[in-house]
């Protein structure tokens, strides 16, 4: 009769690690640590070996790299400010809509509140959204029916970027869109069409508008995916986001969509640019780990990932580098951001 290996158990980051290693803080779970010294958003694991993790960080020529410039120079640089080692000069926060703050007519628990303490701070906040089932009037109007305390010129758009595009290049679009989007693009010319424009249109998605899109794309029309997420949440569940329809006439038309929402830099940069503040000044709250988290780190940023909404368990390790935080709701990453981020 043999005996079952009984499981290992994990290291803990405890009072005594942090004792005799200063520059580390308690990570975002009890298994590890991060470091003040090294960049922010530096974990290290102490799961395996305990302070002995930490001490061959200490070792490495990463932070004894960070270490001397910490020391040899007054000037601080990157995310680190004077009196606050180790955490971001904040200036804006920006914040996903569906899924973060509601899931269409139901507002995420105690979000409303989260929301009024977090602009008590002294800290820019901007909204902004892949949504392409309706305009950002209508979008504004059930925000306000939740009560948000928002204003329109304060939610940047997966449309609104289209839209610029579209502009830019002097494109007369093909819209997959919900008839309830239709209104942001009001005033473009759509006669006789050159480009094909694909958001989230469940009633547009049939064989016969797809293989409308499909043969003008194969004489020459670039294709455009306002964004390409996989799915989103509903009140009755997850269902199929516009992702799965651009690839699809990506792979028939053998060509590559351009991407406009999230998780692209360029929608990142662009929702800054009117908050005087640069990507390493700015945090990012959504629910979806590779669109608003990955995108918003990739561009520079901080990001927090929330369990409402779409997000699935492990969604946080699907991305490289993981996200900053990952927490139960919005209310929890306003609380984060207010005690340790500003």
């Amino acid at each position: 009769m043999t005996n079952a290996a009984m499981p290992k158990r994990k290291c803990k980051f405890t009072d005594q690690h942090k004792k005799k290693y200063p520059c580390f803080r308690l990570g975002r779970d009890a298994s590890e640590a991060e470091c003040t010294t090294c960049r922010a958003g530096t974990y290290v694991s102490v799961a395996n070996k305990g302070g002995s993790d930490l001490e061959a960080h200490v070792l490495s020529a990463k932070h004894k790299t960070a270490a001397r410039g910490e020391s040899s120079s007054s000037k601080v640089t990157d995310f680190v400010v004077p009196d606050m080692a180790g955490r971001r000069a904040l200036k804006a926060v920006l914040i996903d809509l569906s899924g973060t703050l509601h899931v269409e007519d139901t507002a995420v628990p105690g979000a409303q509140d989260a929301l009024h303490r977090l602009r008590q701070a002294s800290v820019a906040v901007k909204f902004v959204t892949n949504t392409t089932k309706e305009s950002k009037g209508n979008l504004l109007e059930r925000l306000h029916r939740l009560n948000f305390d928002l204003q329109e010129k304060e939610i940047f758009t997966s449309l609104s970027a289209a839209r610029s595009l579209l502009e830019q290049k002097q494109l007369r679009p093909l819209l997959l869109v919900e008839d309830g989007a239709l209104e942001d693009f009001t005033g473009l010319e759509t006669s006789e069409p050159n480009a094909v424009v694909v958001g989230l249109a469940p009633d547009h998605f049939n064989y016969q508008t797809l293989n409308k899109a499909f043969r003008m794309i194969m004489d020459g029309a670039p294709l455009i995916a306002i964004h390409k997420a996989r799915y989103y949440k509903r009140k009755d569940g997850l269902a199929l986001g516009p992702g799965p329809f651009v690839t699809g006439l990506e792979y028939a038309a053998d060509c590559q969509a351009t991407v406009v929402g999230k998780p692209e830099k360029a929608f990142f940069t662009q929702a800054l640019s009117d908050l005087g503040c640069s990507p390493n000044e700015a945090v990012m709250i959504g629910d979806d780990a590779r669109d608003d988290v990955g995108g918003a780190q990739n561009a520079g940023m901080l990001g927090i990932l929330v369990k409402t909404g779409k997000y699935r368990e492990g969604d946080e390790r699907k991305i490289n580098p993981s996200p900053h935080l990952t927490c139960d709701s919005f209310p929890e990453a306003v609380d984060h951001i207010l005690k340790n981020l500003l």
